[in-house]
């Protein structure tokens, strides 16, 4: 079953169930996907929802940390609530050590010497990554082992 019919299953299972909070992310994601849809002309595949997906997980992660800096904690749980949804639907993402250990790989494939090979090192890492790891989390590994590797 790909991603749009899963959510389409979904979506009725949170009406039948009255879950109301997974029923307004379900809508939200099915709306963005529509839009994508639209824009593009044309269907999108499950790669392609998925890449709307981690869209609107970025979103509910970037909403979390302002709310967090403006001390609205109820907005914080609501936010952390629909991410978890959106969760549900995306590849597990990579944790930190899983990231080093691909980067430090790749710093050594490359022979990367120091940040001046910090394009290069990326566009190698991103597209083994997508989908997989978060970009900034993905950044900031490569600058900070980079940075190690100029001292």
């Amino acid at each position: 079953m790909g991603l749009k019919e899963r959510l389409d299953t979904d979506l009725k299972d949170a009406m039948r169930q009255r879950q109301s909070v997974r029923l307004s992310v379900i809508r939200a994601l099915r709306n963005a996907i529509n839009y994508e849809t639209i824009s593009r002309g044309q269907t999108l595949d499950d790669q392609e929802i998925s890449a709307v997906l981690q869209k609107q997980a970025k979103q509910r992660r970037e909403s979390i940390s302002a709310f967090l800096k403006g001390a609205r904690q109820d907005l914080v749980d609501k936010e952390e609530e629909e991410l978890t949804v959106i969760l549900e639907y995306l590849p597990r993402q990579m944790d930190r050590e899983e990231i080093v250990e691909i980067v430090n790989n790749a710093i050594h494939s490359v022979s990367a010497k120091g940040m001046a090979d910090k394009g290069i090192l990326m566009k190698q890492l991103m597209p083994e990554l997508k989908g997989k790891a978060d970009g900034s989390q993905v950044n900031s590994v490569v600058t900070e082992l980079l940075q190690a590797l100029d001292r």
